[in-house]
């Protein structure tokens, strides 16, 4: 089957491809070199992945899916959600992220620094008709960042079954655990692929 993926980070492409197996064809907005930018204005990860899948859909009217997805602490009311990646603000990069993260929990206890990664995929099928699938990750916010793998916040992220972060696991180890690849296993498992 073909299934186009509406980003243009040939990683995450390929990600997804190995996941999903030889019998799909994955497309990107690599192979549509004029396609505008998607406003991402969405009020809920969801929302967002709509947007980005159904702007897609309306160009090819085959099947698509976008996905967004974010860092969700607790102890912050579940910030900063779909704001993870401008987390610090607008003109920000992954290290102002993290110091901003970690200057807000402040010296909480570890157990009061729960957390999750969430991604949430919206696969708009042949017909128009949209279906989600949701992949987290449960962890805490460690006080340090370990490990040089990853990125964003996975040097902070701490599995606490693993005793370690995110970015110290083997890039193999974290795709067949992330949040991302949860979602993507439920999407296969709902195309029987």
């Amino acid at each position: 089957m073909n299934l186009w993926v509406s980003t243009r980070n040939a990683h995450k492409a390929e990600e997804i491809a190995h996941i999903l197996g030889e019998s799909c064809s994955i497309k990107t907005l690599l192979d549509l070199p004029d396609f505008p930018d998607i406003d991402e204005n969405g009020d809920s990860y969801r929302a967002n992945a709509e947007l980005k899948a159904r702007a897609l859909w309306e160009k090819v009217k085959e099947p698509v899916f976008a996905d967004d997805s974010g860092l969700e602490v607790d102890a912050l009311g579940g910030r900063p959600g779909i704001h993870s990646a401008r987390f610090s603000g607008l003109d920000t990069n992954h290290p102002r992220n993290i110091a901003k993260l970690l200057t807000e929990l402040g010296d909480l206890p570890a157990d009061q620094r729960t957390a999750r990664f969430r991604c949430v995929i919206v696969y708009i099928d042949q017909n128009g008709v949209a279906h989600e699938f949701v992949g987290t990750v449960d962890g805490y916010i460690g006080f340090e960042c370990l490990g040089k793998g990853g990125f964003g916040y996975d040097p902070v992220f701490m599995l606490s079954d693993r005793n370690c972060s995110v970015a110290q696991l083997p890039a193999v180890e974290k795709n067949a655990i992330s949040h991302r690849a949860r979602a993507v296993e439920k999407l296969k498992a709902f195309l029987k692929l």
